[in-house]
């Protein structure tokens, strides 16, 4: 029976980061995977196939160049299914290639299966034709969450489906009903409306994505609706049906509304959050418990409430993005070996591959002014910024929040062209503690989108000294 330091259960990004961190410290470790790739949700059906999908079909459709080149600017007349699984296939094979030689350089133990705990150290590893145990002192969770699937949705392979069936689809529909307003809900929302489907979003909330800032949230639901997205904002759906059509274009899918509206599609992505997989876990053979929608509970060092178990990654909730799940394996390691580490949880940036795209890192206003602390934002707009125009992006916004007294940086949120990448410079003042009057200063290259940082900081300060 082989026996480890660490064993990691999941191979997705908090699985990987946290064995690698493992072995880097020289501790025996091995990543446990039951499904037949690499990658968990992040490489094969979430992260890297829904930003594959968005980059081909803005680049086959010309979006980021119709303020440029005219609206009918297009690369590809009539795109395929096929036109964009392939360029996700390709990332994905790079991602599984890239994953499983880490693994390999670091003399990390690769172990195909289901694990179950049969004791508070002891793994049972089930595969199809053979099984084995191993044992280990410590244990990481990164088992990552599924789709919901209630059992009141009618559920099939082209018409109703998860964001796991949108990998799937073999054509492209004429209409879509899209059901939740979070994170993944609206990326698919803003992808197929961009392709040309005409898209109804049904929120239960009166804004998208609940957790921005609310300027931001309304920018872009401005942007939704000029692309042809119908918002159905403070609306639930009641029931889900599948029923015939009279036009020709075969079964259509019927959502009904709480409020007595009735929407029909041909097709409906039902994304209303993500269930755990802790169930099959064996947890109760440990004594660990998980929630209603099998979720872990941990500390701020994502310790569960049994000593050498932790949770990383979606199993623990919020925020259940890649970058901070990468991030929480490594603060997980390092804690269960005694390392050293240093990390600022309150300052993981948030991204949001929507069209536009969105990312934010610290304070939203409103938290600043429950919270009763005084500030000011600046504001600047891509329209004003050379790259902006050259880029045919005159919609984008860079927005700082800054302290009246101490002028530190709260909270950036932007909107547009590169905010994902953009957002990471105001992290980095924030993570040292900078004022505002470090973008004032500071000299940034000409044409950039990075000058947005000056005029929000001018426009801010401005406000500042009444000005």
């Amino acid at each position: 029976m082989r026996h480890y330091d660490c064993a990691v259960i999941g191979s997705g990004p908090a699985g990987q980061k946290a064995a690698i961190q493992i072995a880097k410290l020289g501790k025996s470790v091995c990543v446990v995977e039951k499904a037949k790739f690499v990658g968990g949700v992040m490489v094969n059906t979430g992260t890297i196939p829904s930003k594959a999908l968005r980059e081909a079909v803005m680049h086959l459709t010309g979006h980021t160049k119709r303020a440029l080149f005219g609206g009918n600017h297009r690369v590809k007349r009539d795109i395929t299914i096929a036109d964009l699984a392939s360029v996700s296939q390709n990332v994905i094979r790079n991602e599984w290639n890239m994953i499983q030689d880490a693994f390999d350089r670091n003399n990390v133990d690769l172990i195909w299966g289901a694990a179950r705990f049969e004791g508070p150290n002891l793994l049972v590893i089930e595969r199809e034709s053979s099984s084995e145990m191993i044992t280990a002192d410590k244990f990481i969770l990164g088992v990552g969450t599924q789709p919901a699937r209630p059992d009141s949705v009618p559920f099939t392979k082209d018409q109703v489906f998860t964001s796991d069936g949108m990998i799937g689809l073999d054509r492209i529909p004429k209409t879509m009903i899209v059901v939740g307003g979070g994170v993944v809900g609206t990326e698919y929302a803003c992808i197929m409306a961009t392709l040309g489907v005409r898209v109804t979003l049904v929120e239960g909330c009166s804004q998208v994505l609940g957790f921005l800032d609310a300027e931001i949230a309304e920018a872009l639901q401005f942007h939704m609706r000029k692309m042809g997205v119908t918002l159905r904002l403070n609306e639930k759906v009641d029931e889900i049906t599948l029923q015939p059509s009279n036009n020709g274009d075969g079964p259509l899918v019927g959502a009904i509304l709480q409020s007595g509206k009735i929407l029909t599609a041909q097709t409906l992505l039902y994304a209303v959050g993500r269930q755990g997989v802790c169930r099959k876990l064996g947890l109760e053979n440990v004594g660990l418990e998980f929630d209603d929608r099998e979720r872990l509970q941990v500390n701020e060092n994502y310790q569960t409430s049994i000593e050498h178990i932790y949770g990383v990654g979606d199993v623990v909730g919020f925020p259940s993005l890649a970058s901070a799940s990468m991030e929480q394996g490594r603060i997980a390691a390092c804690h269960a070996f005694g390392a050293e580490i240093h990390t600022m949880p309150e300052l993981f940036p948030y991204g949001i591959f929507a069209v536009p795209e969105i990312s934010m890192v610290g304070k939203t206003e409103q938290q600043l002014t429950e919270a009763g602390i005084p500030y000011e934002a600046g504001i600047a707009r891509y329209s004003e910024v050379a790259r902006g125009q050259l880029l045919g992006d005159d919609i984008g916004m860079l927005k700082l929040l800054i302290h009246q007294e101490t002028r530190k940086v709260l909270g950036v949120h932007c909107l547009g062209t590169g905010a994902t990448e953009l957002i990471h410079i105001g992290q980095a003042v924030m993570a040292l503690e900078g004022t505002v009057d470090y973008f004032i200063h500071n000299v940034f290259n000409y044409p950039t989108l990075a000058e947005a940082y000056k005029i929000a900081a001018l426009n801010g300060v401005n406000k500042l000294c009444h000005v």
